[in-house]
């Protein structure tokens, strides 16, 4: 399990897929563009999906989940031109949405059967911190490979690990789910899904909105995960400094490092209170925006440190939705949290491409952590939790 959900990461066109874009003539705004694209196909099929995952084989859907990823990689490696970028960017969508909730719904039924449901946190942490160390070594496989073939290599490569992960989801310990014996069986089966998720999507939206401490910290941590949403800019920062396409994924592995540390420390300052909390989300915005307009290797020192930071602030905010929520609908309330997540991410990609037309790449991530840090400023206020069980140091 834990080979096939850092698969998903070990993709080393992550780290230059931005500067192959740049090569084949689109500017800022068409790339912005093509992360709208992204990000709308994720957040419309999203729910779709989920209750798709509900009615079939959760393992036969991780496969074709892996081989759409496949296809969009291989419309970038094939084609070069905008029509095929947004083609992969919607594949990429379409994939993620089909795999997201369905592996974790597919492991944590597996391991209530087997009667171990309760090293479920454990398993997915692993998961998580395996996936962050495939990122990493996928990011600086880039710089070998774009050396030795270029962009063709590096999408090649990327479209094999997707096929592997397809291989891997197959041999998943998952045990199948019943075919529900008939059209009737599946309509009546998608009724009560349907019904369900109605019930509790009411609830969940309504614990969002009208629970002053919950609208708050889900506010919070949309807003941090959602203006994580600039690291895919990163590479362009370092080709506007003159990089070489071959050293950028070496800068933007140092940013994954940043972010594999800055996750893995959020257990030690989930205890944090506000104070602290919004001065590191402080902190973050401004070492970022500083290292962005600098000597990049120096500076992208100061990005991963700040990056790190914000990941650890993101981490623990999410954490801090999932305590205040004391509603029926824990998952709902999430799915609020993940739409406002892709809110900002969209508000990013949508500000980047406009003012791209006069502003440079450093300039305008430069820019994008001034909200960051007045964020942190007022996370003092936002952040205190409902009892006094975590104090305002």
């Amino acid at each position: 399990m834990l080979a096939y959900y850092a698969s998903r990461d070990l993709v080393p066109l992550y780290a230059v897929y931005a500067l192959l874009f740049r090569d084949h003539g689109l500017s800022v705004a068409q790339t912005s563009s093509l992360f709208v694209l992204w990000s709308v196909t994720s957040f419309v099929l999203e729910v779709p999906s989920g209750a798709w995952a509900d009615l079939v084989d959760r393992r036969r859907l991780l496969v074709a989940s892996a081989l759409v990823y496949a296809l969009g990689f291989g419309a970038w490696t094939v084609g070069s031109g905008y029509a095929a970028y947004a083609l992969g960017f919607v594949l990429w969508g379409l994939s993620g949405a089909m795999m997201s909730g369905t592996f974790e719904s597919a492991v944590y039924d597996e391991m209530v059967a087997r009667g171990t449901d309760d090293d479920y946190p454990r398993l997915i942490g692993w998961a998580e911190s395996a996936a962050m160390v495939a990122n990493l070594l996928a990011t600086l496989s880039a710089a070998p490979l774009f050396a030795w073939g270029g962009y063709a290599l590096v999408g090649w490569a990327s479209v094999a690990v997707a096929l592997v992960q397809a291989l891997l989801a197959a041999t998943l310990p998952v045990r199948g789910r019943d075919g529900h014996g008939g059209a009737g069986e599946v309509a009546a089966a998608t009724q009560r899904v349907l019904v369900r998720y109605a019930a509790m999507f009411r609830a969940g939206v309504r614990e969002a909105a009208t629970e002053p401490v919950v609208r708050r910290a889900v506010l919070l941590a949309a807003f941090l995960a959602g203006t994580t949403a600039y690291d895919e800019y990163f590479p362009l920062v370092a080709g506007a400094h003159g990089v070489p396409t071959a050293t950028v994924p070496l800068l933007v592995g140092l940013v994954v490092l940043g972010q594999a540390v800055g996750t893995a420390l959020a257990g030690r300052t989930a205890g944090w209170g506000p104070a602290r909390t919004g001065w590191l989300v402080a902190a973050a915005g401004t070492l970022i925006s500083v290292g962005v307009l600098v000597e990049p290797r120096l500076g992208f020192v100061a990005v991963a440190v700040g990056y790190g930071l914000l990941s650890n602030a993101m981490v623990v905010a999410e954490a801090r939705v999932q305590r205040v929520i004391t509603g029926p609908a824990r998952a709902t309330v999430t799915s609020v949290l993940g739409v406002g997540e892709e809110a900002f991410a969209l508000a990013v990609f949508v500000s980047f491409g406009g003012a791209s037309r006069v502003l440079g790449v450093p300039v305008l991530v430069a820019l994008l952590g001034v909200p960051v840090v007045l964020v942190g400023l007022v996370v003092r206020r936002w952040g205190r939790p409902p009892s006094s069980r975590e104090p305002d140091p």
